[in-house]
């Protein structure tokens, strides 16, 4: 089965509230797999402002997020052609109905970020059928963060 990555990002985002980092749909006939998050924040310096916010991941929601930007998902390698499914980022309301199947829930420190790549047998897949995957922050930060963030997918 063939694939091309591609990332998602946004770049130096006010966070002030709970929301959907990042939100995705699939396209008819090409599941997703996520390899890669990155998170991390570039206001906040010092131990004092060393809090601990909680994300999870999750897949199965029918209604989408809004509040945040819709993102043109770019191919790692400049020949693989366009992205067939779409995301969304930073949506302050979060997507909702359907039944919520949780895929990874953490915590990160905001002074050191998030970096994680999961090893083949752990990513996070999503198909049509599952219609949408997100990675949410559950918490409201203490002050407001600047943010940037990445997702790395695979499309079949």
């Amino acid at each position: 089965m063939n694939s091309n990555t591609y990332t998602v990002s946004f770049t130096e985002v006010a966070v002030t509230a709970q929301q959907d980092f990042f939100e995705l749909i699939p396209a008819d006939d090409k599941p997703l797999e996520v390899v890669g998050l990155f998170l991390g924040q570039s206001s906040d310096e010092g131990d004092a402002a060393a809090e601990m916010l909680k994300f999870k991941v999750s897949r199965g929601w029918t209604t989408s997020g809004s509040g945040g930007t819709e993102p043109t998902p770019r191919p790692t390698d400049p020949n693989d052609p366009a992205a067939g499914f779409t995301c969304e980022v930073n949506n302050t309301t979060v997507a909702k109905e359907g039944t919520e199947i949780v895929l990874h829930s953490d915590c990160f420190n905001v002074m050191a970020g998030e970096k994680l790549w999961l090893p083949d047998e752990c990513t996070w897949k999503c198909s049509q059928g599952q219609t949408r995957l997100t990675v949410r922050l559950i918490e409201t930060p203490t002050d407001s963060l600047t943010m940037s963030g990445t997702l790395y997918v695979k499309e079949y």
